[in-house]
């Protein structure tokens, strides 16, 4: 790296963390090109250069280590204010509650100002330990607004204070509420979508499972975004990235499996482990993307191609260029906004029909 590129990239640094991402996004494209520095390029995929840059000013904060559960939450908090923009404004953001395993959760209702009949409900990402509504507020906002649904963000329990089974299960009963409260909320029961990121993506996976092995409502569509669908099996995805910076890191996987599920036993359990279940027909059309530099890649790939041997329908967005996360990153220039722009163009003309 030149050192006057390298002493710039570091002022900038400064201004991230005061002024958010703005400030660095503004620069020329030739000047973020030379800041990302040389293409990075693993298995047959190049790294989209916007996120590289973003990578080489996080390996630039203060690194901090998952020490316990509140401090992994602060820190989490601490890097969706840094990535999220100014917030879409919508025509209306409600604090309510919906039911869950036992007792009432905290949830967010979205409502954009075109809203059609269709809503999403959504669980955020997080390992099952980490995540709140406030951390995904940004993500749901830009859901609502560009896709013109209504969102319904779900504040589930967290591991480890409630391990496995939990989460999944406050996300079924929260999923059911949302369908039989749905004309009360302006939507229409059969628009009722389930969907998250990352461990969100692998409760929307087990909602949608359960919801016919108990034969309860189905979603209308289950969007997966690099979910985390495998806690007992590993796949070369892990080992191309879960070291090198690439948001997700092997540590982290192991750690956020460890808090949600310290009995090992419940781990092959479809209820913590969709892609083990050992019938997947009847499942709602799916959106599921996976990303190129990703460890949870190929088991996301995994289950795209076991879901459509079952016969279901099934839209799969690779985004070879992108990593884990990529959902929060959607203000920023090129490919995360064109894999946002896929997904809410598919959830328009999917729950607004």
């Amino acid at each position: 790296m030149n050192p006057r590129l390298d002493s710039l990239l570091r002022g900038t640094v400064t201004a991230v963390q005061t002024n958010a991402l703005t400030p660095l996004y503004a620069l020329p494209t030739a000047v973020r090109r030379r800041l990302a520095g040389a293409p990075i390029q693993i298995d047959g995929n190049t790294l989209d250069p916007e996120l590289q840059l973003l990578l080489r000013v996080q390996a630039l904060l203060p690194r901090r280590t998952k020490s316990d559960a509140a401090t992994a939450r602060a820190h989490l908090k601490t890097l969706c204010n840094l990535v999220s923009g100014h917030p879409r404004e919508l025509q209306r953001v409600t604090d309510l509650t919906v039911r869950g395993a036992d007792g009432q959760l905290g949830a967010r209702l979205y409502v954009p100002r075109d809203a059609g009949r269709g809503l999403l409900v959504f669980l955020h990402g997080g390992g099952w330990v980490v995540g709140d509504l406030d951390t995904h507020d940004a993500l749901c906002r830009a859901l609502a607004a560009d896709a013109g649904i209504q969102v319904l963000s779900v504040d589930y329990r967290l591991a480890p204070e409630a391990p496995a089974p939990t989460a999944a299960e406050d996300a079924i009963a929260a999923f059911t509420w949302a369908v039989d409260h749905a004309e009360d909320l302006g939507a229409d029961p059969s628009l009722v979508a389930v969907g998250g990121d990352s461990a969100g993506g692998n409760l929307a996976a087990v909602v949608a499972q359960q919801c016919v092995r108990r034969d309860l409502p189905r979603p209308a569509l289950q969007v997966l975004l690099y979910p985390a669908l495998d806690l007992v099996s590993r796949r070369p995805s892990r080992d191309l990235f879960g070291e090198g910076g690439f948001i997700l890191t092997e540590a982290d996987i192991i750690w956020y499996r460890d808090h949600y599920t310290p009995d090992p036993s419940i781990r092959p359990d479809p209820i913590v482990s969709p892609l083990l279940a050992d019938d997947l027909t009847g499942l709602p059309r799916t959106y599921i993307t996976t990303a190129g530099f990703d460890p949870l890649r190929d088991e996301g790939t995994e289950y795209a191609e076991a879901l459509k041997a079952a016969g279901v329908e099934v839209t799969h967005h690779p985004h070879p260029s992108l990593t884990h996360g990529h959902s929060h990153l959607q203000t920023l220039p090129g490919l995360t906004r064109q894999a946002h722009e896929a997904l809410t163009t598919h959830l328009r003309q999917t729950l607004n029909s």
